[in-house]
């Protein structure tokens, strides 16, 4: 299935329906006064957040959702039949915005979560709602009001606990494959993965986290390099970034710190929040060199780096050093976790 994660759809709520006007006419009834019934009001159009859906490929095809609208009122009083309320399903983790105005309408995060996007109209009137002591046979009513339209941009933000970031071909996709149960596209040559995977990486009994896996960035990003950074959206739910660094590239030419500086600049063009998200850094390919010669470029790494931080080596082709990598990022979310728990 093709990988969607933007859409624009319009969506229309029904119309009220008109209320009626309408006089009692019956044998051996004298003067039966109004007996105009209201219009029924028009169904309201709600998105619904689906966790079998992963993708809003559907709203391609699908762009105009319109609701029922509510009938007219008739005679003897009856009231027209409301419209339907409309649901539209769309994955877990959809931003809506009003694409008119700008605004952040909501945003679904819980499975089953509803909301309400477009108002149903109001039913009118009847005539019988106007009659009165000094008015018996009032001919007036009111018209169904019409619903809401509106133009939404719907955002798939993917639900993740980790996120991976780096350069295309730093090994990425081989990381989660060997950590979670997920399998993207893994290839020799640069851009393999063109949609953001998610993979479940269970470290124990009950203890398991989230792993989101996007499209390689490569430096000019934000202006469309490559496959641009549209996909950091993703990574923006996160609680922990893993930037995987290729600590044995092919290329004569390609350095490893320069790669590193090349992502931290197109995460901070995209969004300073996700650039100041806690990042820890995973070297990879480290089954490609010899002992000492991977500790003398790991050495250089991080005194250019100027890196304090949390250190992992890695080899997502043999697995060396996965697992205990995946369980210093468990006890770290449970740290978090504990954190927020407790307000700090």
């Amino acid at each position: 299935m093709k990988f969607v994660d933007e859409a624009t759809i319009r969506v229309q709520a029904g119309n009220g329906g008109n209320g009626c006007l309408s006089f009692r006419r019956e044998k051996y009834v004298e003067r039966g006064g109004p007996d105009g019934g209201d219009g029924g009001d028009g169904g309201s159009v709600y998105l619904v957040a689906d966790d079998s859906l992963n993708t809003l490929v559907d709203f391609r095809v699908a762009r105009k959702f319109r609701a029922e609208s509510g009938q007219g009122g008739a005679g003897r009083n009856m009231t027209g039949r409301s419209g339907s309320d409309l649901e539209v399903r769309v994955p877990r983790g959809t931003v809506i915005n009003d694409v008119d105005t700008g605004e952040l309408i909501g945003d679904l995060t819980e499975d089953g979560q509803r909301l309400k996007v477009a108002q149903g109209g109001k039913g009118g009137l009847g005539n019988t709602r106007f009659k009165s002591s000094v008015n018996r046979a009032p001919r007036k009513t009111t018209s169904g009001t019409p619903g809401e339209g509106r133009h939404l941009m719907l955002e798939l933000k993917l639900l993740a606990d980790v996120g991976l970031v780096g350069m295309p071909n730093a090994g990425k996709s081989t990381l989660i494959r060997a950590m979670s149960a997920a399998r993207p596209k893994v290839a020799d040559y640069p851009f393999t993965t063109l949609h953001p995977n998610l993979g479940v990486v269970s470290v124990g009994p009950l203890q398991s986290f989230v792993m989101a896996d996007i499209p390689g960035l490569i430096e000019g990003a934000a202006e469309g390099a490559g496959l641009g950074h549209q996909f950091l959206r993703h990574l923006q739910r996160t609680r922990l970034l893993l930037h995987v660094v290729d600590i044995a590239p092919i290329g004569v030419d390609e350095d490893p710190g320069a790669a590193f500086r090349a992502i931290e600049g197109e995460l901070q063009k995209f969004s300073t929040d996700l650039a100041e998200k806690t990042r820890w850094l995973v070297i990879n390919k480290i089954d490609l060199l010899a002992a000492d010669d991977l500790a003398v470029a790991v050495e250089m790494l991080l005194e250019q780096l100027d890196w304090h931080g949390p250190l992992f080596q890695v080899s997502a082709e043999t697995g060396a050093g996965t697992e205990a990598l995946g369980q210093a990022v468990m006890r770290e979310l449970e740290v978090m976790d504990e954190d927020e728990s407790t307000g700090v």
